[in-house]
């Protein structure tokens, strides 16, 4: 079980330290690439990788209506949790829109009480709210400089939690890799009648180009390692226990902002690194009292009962 646990670990951590390489090259792609495109090549490229692979396994299978239905929303939440941050990294730093978008955390457990009816006691309400406080001094100068694209990593949290709310029920009765690769061809499903809707029209958003040069390669790296990355959390989940592995997601941050300094000069400034700082201590907190809460449940349910 600790050889498990251990796996589990070095997968995270691999996540961690590989998912920023995504943003990174969506940021290097040239801006005469649409950001719908750059989604067609991360989708179309997982589906590419992935569903040969379930169908090779053998779990693979045809799915029924209500599964089909679910399979797109959760393909058009992360299509637009993705596409907002693919929009948000243009324009400002990876470390600046990594830290805003970690109030998912916070969102997701608002949401869990919401509608899982997990519970959320008071202590963790206030560390969401300080969380936010934190992403409050995160966008505050972005958004003097940018505007509203300072929101985007936001909607990229909510639409994200949402996406992971689905997840939770959904990946009890699937394969990561099936339900990966399913979840891709739903956003392809999206994706692909908008870019050939718009050939042509010129906007900017949405309007496919022929990539070429320096592109071709940003938007393959975009695709393999956005697939790898969910495979390695996939694995992740697989052998750890998600609140083992949860407050590892936070090493994205160190290297978005590695990343951002040595390729792209970019230095958050102390308000940021204020910020950063915030929203990490509130997440290990929020982590450490649903660790808490498990173990406290686990100890009841072991205990056994007097006949």
């Amino acid at each position: 079980m600790q050889d498990r646990t251990t796996l589990g670990i070095a997968f995270m951590v691999a996540f961690a330290l590989v998912a920023p390489i995504m943003d990174a090259f969506a940021k290097a792609t040239p801006d005469y690439i649409p950001v719908m495109e750059i989604l067609g090549f991360r989708f179309g490229i997982q589906v590419l990788l992935l569903l040969p692979v379930a169908l090779v396994l053998g779990i693979a299978h045809r799915p029924r209506a209500p599964e089909i239905g679910l399979h797109l929303v959760r393909g058009f939440l992360i299509m637009a949790a993705t596409g907002l941050f693919f929009a948000a990294v243009r324009e400002m730093p990876l470390a600046n829109a990594i830290a805003i978008f970690f109030v998912e955390p916070f969102i997701l457990t608002l949401l869990g009480a919401l509608f899982l009816g997990e519970a959320v006691g008071l202590r963790r309400i206030m560390a969401c709210t300080v969380g936010f406080g934190g992403a409050l001094l995160v966008i505050q100068p972005s958004f003097s400089e940018l505007g509203f694209v300072a929101l985007y990593p936001l909607g990229t949290a909510l639409c994200f939690a949402l996406y992971m709310v689905m997840t939770r029920s959904m990946a009890q009765r699937l394969s990561p890799i099936t339900l990966q690769a399913y979840t891709a061809i739903a956003a392809s499903a999206l994706i692909l009648p908008m870019l050939f809707a718009f050939n042509g029209t010129g906007n900017t958003a949405l309007d496919p180009a022929m990539p070429h040069g320096l592109a071709v390669y940003t938007l393959l790296g975009v695709g393999v390692v956005s697939t790898v990355s969910h495979l390695f959390i996939s694995l992740a989940l697989k052998f750890a226990p998600a609140a083992t592995i949860a407050p590892l997601q936070y090493l994205e941050i160190v290297a978005a902002t590695s990343l951002g300094y040595f390729v792209f000069s970019d230095i958050p400034d102390a308000l940021t690194f204020i910020g950063i700082a915030i929203i990490v201590g509130a997440g290990l907190y929020v982590f450490a009292r649903e660790r808490r809460a498990e173990q406290v449940l686990a100890q009841q349910t072991d205990v056994p009962h007097t006949p």
